[in-house]
């Protein structure tokens, strides 16, 4: 199969694990006997000091023009401590959402038995956990019209709108997955507060009609913040707006007790983009320390989603877990063991993977 994607490095430690995971990907390439064509980009700070555009229209294309996008992470110190700033990075990674039409990010929570002490939950709270969020990624406050603050600076604010085109596309996805895992959607709302929830809650239950095999539940959104906590095995598929997704997200996160193993994919219109959840890690850069295996995981997710070669991904996932077993795993986990580089991490993966051929 012709495998062709861009890859967009970013920020911070993006460039670092990127390459790992490019070299894992070249690796299941090589064993499986796919064409693999890539091709580099500039994307969130390194574009604005090229060209001043954190999403260039060079970059854009190259995205357009590709079957999948491996991407690493956006952001820097220099603008988050610059409030004056008319550019920031983060602006390129709404923009290449927005014009690559990712509508969906989906994000699997799942717990690795060498980790669960990690977690800052009790070990039967989050044993065997396994659920999926998907987070509508194209609308609500973080693109709301009209936004800003008034003459005088004194008073700002966003406007969330969602439309029903927009609910019903994520919430007949999530039905989807739900329908090829446990049957059972938990959809995530602020009905009783708010007119875009009341709107998400009516297109629901009139899809909710349409898929009767699965299990449907509403749940607001402060409570399934306390549930994911209190109980995380109690879900199989979450689904959410825009802004409840970025929050619930990030705090299932320590469920697995790194930031550093979550992979995720965002499902476009156009093509899919299949990045690591955590941040740009600015402190880390260039010290090779960094965690790469959300950004593998992820790789693992592209094989799987994009191009539906489900064995090269079941191959990488494999590997990946026989690297925790054998310790061989960054700083962030090392748990009093040796702690290997960013590039031993990656290096030993490729390895194994073509032992495990």
């Amino acid at each position: 199969m012709k495998i062709n994607i861009a890859v967009l490095s970013g920020d911070g430690i993006g460039p670092e694990i990127v390459s790992q995971a490019l070299n894992v990907v070249k690796t299941i390439c090589s064993v499986y006997n796919h064409d693999l064509n890539y091709e580099h980009a500039l994307v969130g700070v390194a574009a604005i000091d090229a060209c001043g555009n954190p999403y260039p229209d060079s970059t854009h294309e190259l995205c357009m023009n590709s079957d999948a996008v491996l991407f690493g992470a956006i952001g820097s110190p220099r603008y988050d401590n610059d409030p004056q700033a008319k550019v920031r990075p983060e602006q390129g990674l709404l923009a290449m959402r927005k014009k690559l039409g990712l509508y969906a990010n989906i994000r699997p929570v799942a717990t690795f038995p060498q980790l669960l002490h990690r977690s800052p939950l009790r070990r039967d709270l989050v044993e065997d956990a396994d659920f999926v969020c998907i987070r509508e990624l194209t609308g609500g406050i973080y693109f709301g019209r009209p936004q800003g603050r008034s003459e005088d600076g004194n008073t700002a604010y966003d406007t969330c709108v969602y439309t029903k085109e927009e609910i019903e596309r994520i919430i007949r996805l999530a039905y989807r997955y739900a329908g090829e895992r446990k049957r059972q959607l938990t959809i995530v709302d602020k009905a009783n507060v708010l007119s875009t929830s009341r709107l998400w809650r009516q297109v629901s239950q009139e899809l909710e009609k349409e898929y009767p095999e699965v299990k449907t539940e509403y749940m607001f959104v402060d409570n399934a913040a306390m549930q994911i906590i209190q109980c995380p095995k109690r879900f199989d598929v979450i689904v959410t707006e825009n802004m409840f997704g970025d929050i619930l997200t990030d705090e299932a996160s320590v469920i697995t007790g790194s930031l550093g193993m979550l992979p995720s994919a965002s499902i476009g219109i156009h093509t899919s983009v299949f990045e690591p959840i955590h941040g740009s890690y600015p402190q880390a850069a260039g010290r090779d320390i960094a965690n790469p295996l959300a950004t593998i995981l992820s790789a693992a997710l592209m094989f799987e989603y994009a191009f539906g070669l489900k064995e090269e991904a079941e191959h990488i996932r494999k590997t990946v877990n026989e690297s925790l077993n054998a310790g061989i795993v960054t700083e962030d986990i090392a748990a009093g063991g040796r702690a290997f580089k960013t590039s031993e991490t990656g290096e030993w993966i490729c390895k194994q993977i073509i032992v495990n051929k």
